[in-house]
């Protein structure tokens, strides 16, 4: 059995999205123990997207079925496309047998913002959702473009699919593995900071 950590690490300096707080941490030595002050923005680093990120009657955080985001998932590697578009004909068989997919692309390595990140066009969020896929992750910042309406958010959240951002694939193949994903249960907040691992068993 494999265990890869796909979560990026909370870190001094790290990428957020433009507009996110800056995450800080200070920490205090008290003598005989260690305690921190952590101030950081529910989608900081690998998050979480709950419906309530967009649906304003959607679940929250504490509120996702756990069972969208724990289970076997589908890592599909489109790193070779160089495209910042990731549209229904990148992703055509590729999502048969599997309710979780994570997304690989060329961002994985990179640890600045940039504007023309990957993200899913449209037509690939509905292909998603015909399909009945439960949760989608991927590595860049969002799963939607830097100048965007929001309707790819909502098409997934409203189909219930829940969305994991900013991912860290590089030392992954594309394949099938065990995927678990937990946020922090915040009650009634709109996403949460994640730690995400992949399992990959013999055979599989």
């Amino acid at each position: 059995m494999k265990i890869i950590d796909v979560t990026r690490p909370l870190v001094k300096g790290m990428l957020v999205y433009p507009g996110d707080s800056i995450p800080s941490f200070v920490q205090a030595d008290h003598g005989r123990y260690l305690i921190s002050d952590i101030h950081l923005s529910s989608h900081t680093g690998t998050h979480i997207d709950a419906p309530a990120h967009y649906l304003k009657s959607g679940d929250t955080i504490d509120t996702i079925p756990l069972r969208h985001i724990i289970g076997r998932c589908r890592v599909i590697d489109l790193s070779g496309t160089g495209s910042s578009s990731i549209t229904e004909d990148d992703l055509e068989g590729k999502l048969q047998g599997v309710k979780r997919i994570l997304l690989k692309t060329w961002f994985s390595p990179r640890g600045t913002f940039c504007e023309d990140y990957p993200s899913l066009t449209h037509d690939a969020a509905c292909c998603i959702t015909k399909s009945g896929i439960e949760c989608i992750g991927i590595d860049s910042p969002s799963i939607e473009s830097y100048n965007c309406d929001g309707s790819v958010h909502r098409r997934l959240l409203g189909s219930g699919c829940i969305i994991i951002e900013l991912l860290d694939l590089s030392d992954v193949t594309g394949g099938d593995y065990e995927m678990v994903a937990l946020p922090l249960r915040l009650a009634g907040l709109d996403g949460s900071p994640a730690r995400v691992i992949l399992i990959k068993q013999e055979g599989m």
